[in-house]
């Protein structure tokens, strides 16, 4: 058993919190009697049990709550109704077009999914379609080659630190997860562009990629050790870049054998709504992107909510990224007010909104719902939680899970009072693959959105010209990348 000794700062003699220390604790004795007390306050005594059993029968509400929600999950069987009811699948603002539900499956692209739906709605306006989707797979292929080249330079970067050192560490850990920052979606398209879905589907390895990650992620920490060692006997970095270069074809083979090679010219063919047919021949998938996508990815900027740092301050994560040379992930944090303003204003304006949240909390996935009080605890468990937004960041409890896309929000009395959120886990979960957010719990654990620059007031945008606060590689606002 670890004993756990917690060293407390003293307070000044003077203080209150002195006094009450000094004239209520009992004073330290360090004989053997006092030692033996002290292990027995700490350790759980089978009196202090039957003290909690009694306690608990004699709450008859006990019982019944007992006999109810044993049978199943606190979602189903904790479920506030009110909820539901106050808060239909009904907005006053909402995106024209309704694009088929994507799935990602069993993966963790949900911010390349969000990324692309968001780029599609531009094109089935401009075009008349009835549906699209781009290629996740394609992006998907390009982002893992780019992580992997990414977290080769880190480990040269940091060829002279400690193995066992944190920051270390933390790069061996999971250096090509699924997951990304809208930045970084931005550096792929800019550098390889997009392609229709068609033209690049969906493999075993797109759709399940727990074995592919988890070879690949194999690989990575063995040249990890063999970079960290030829350094360590004097390699010279034309010979580390040598061996990296052998590396990536490594991973070049890994992943073309098991999605295929992307595809380095396409013919965009289809029919508009009213079967009017349209071709595009021999176009490269940079060149799909700058003449049909309606987005130019590099004019938009990620705002966070994060109420543990200062407001309209620039910041990044350090080591958070995939394309080498690419701009930095970078965000700018607002009061979280600001946030659901600036994207009420877009989604009125006919634009869909990215946006990053904890997705796993008080959420209904059978129907669609988020909602702080979706899961009445209070009543079960005679408890509630009271920790704030900054806290849950602090202590590990909440942080960005998820991305997915706004495309509506209801106003009642000028204020924002529900969301209509359009997810990639398929038609069959939620409302045919949409959710409902309330304000509420876009307070609480909605963290990022994304917006153009010209939607935004000039004092913000200025932000970006500020040097950017540097947070630690493990700082919550870079989970979703991982």
């Amino acid at each position: 058993m670890t004993v756990v000794k917690l060293n407390c700062p003293a307070a000044p003699a003077s203080s209150s919190y002195a006094r009450h220390v000094l004239t209520s604790q009992p004073a330290c004795n360090t004989t053997a009697a006092s030692a033996k007390m002290d292990n027995a306050a700490r350790a759980v005594s089978l009196a202090q049990l039957d003290e909690y059993k009694d306690s608990f029968d004699a709450d008859g509400k006990n019982r019944l709550a007992t006999l109810t929600i044993s049978r199943e999950a606190y979602t189903n069987s904790l479920e506030n109704r009110y909820v539901f009811l106050n808060h239909p699948p009904v907005f006053s603002h909402k995106l024209a077009i309704d694009a088929p539900i994507t799935d990602q499956k069993t993966s963790g692209r949900c911010w390349l999914f969000a990324g692309l739906n968001l780029l599609r709605q531009g094109m089935m306006k401009e075009y008349n379609l009835e549906e699209l989707e781009l290629s996740q797979p394609y992006l998907f292929f390009y982002d893992k080659l780019e992580k992997a080249n990414w977290f080769l330079e880190n480990v040269l970067a940091t060829a002279d630190e400690e193995l066992d050192g944190r920051v270390v560490q933390y790069l061996l850990k999971d250096p090509v997860g699924d997951g990304g920052q809208w930045d970084m979606f931005v550096a792929l398209v800019e550098k390889y562009g997009v392609v229709p879905k068609e033209a690049y589907p969906e493999t075993y390895h797109t759709s399940n990629s727990r074995q592919m990650d988890a070879l690949i992620t194999t690989k990575l920490r063995e040249y990890a050790r063999q970079l960290r060692g030829a350094h360590g006997e004097g390699g010279s970095a034309c010979h580390l870049r040598d061996m990296k270069r052998r590396m990536l074809e490594e991973v070049y083979r890994i992943m073309a054998i098991s999605l295929g090679t992307p595809p380095q010219r396409l013919t965009w063919a289809f029919y508009d709504k009213d079967k009017k047919f349209h071709e595009f021949r021999g176009l490269t998938p940079l060149e799909f992107y700058k003449l049909h996508v309606q987005l130019d990815c590099k004019t938009t900027v990620s705002l966070i909510n994060d109420p543990r740092n200062q407001y309209l301050q620039k910041y990044t994560v350090q080591y958070l990224g995939n394309v080498v040379g690419a701009p930095d992930v970078h965000y700018i944090n607002l009061e979280v007010g600001d946030l659901k303003r600036f994207a009420a204003e877009a989604l009125q304006a006919g634009k869909p909104v990215w946006f990053g949240c904890d997705v796993g909390k008080f959420h209904s996935r059978s129907k669609g719902m988020m909602d702080p009080e979706l899961i009445d605890y209070q009543t079960a468990f005679n408890f509630g939680f009271s920790a704030t937004k900054a806290e849950r960041l602090q202590y590990g409890e909440s942080l960005m899970t998820h991305a997915m896309l706004l495309t509506g929000v209801h106003i009642e009395d000028g204020k924002t009072v529900r969301w209509r959120i359009e997810n990639s886990w398929g038609a069959e979960y939620g409302n045919k693959g949409y959710l409902t957010m309330t304000d509420r719990w876009f307070d609480e654990y909605v963290y990022q959105i994304v917006l153009p620059t010209v939607d935004l007031p000039k004092h913000v945008v200025d932000v970006l010209d500020k040097e950017a606060q540097v947070l630690p590689p493990w700082d919550p606002m870079g989970a979703l990348a991982a």
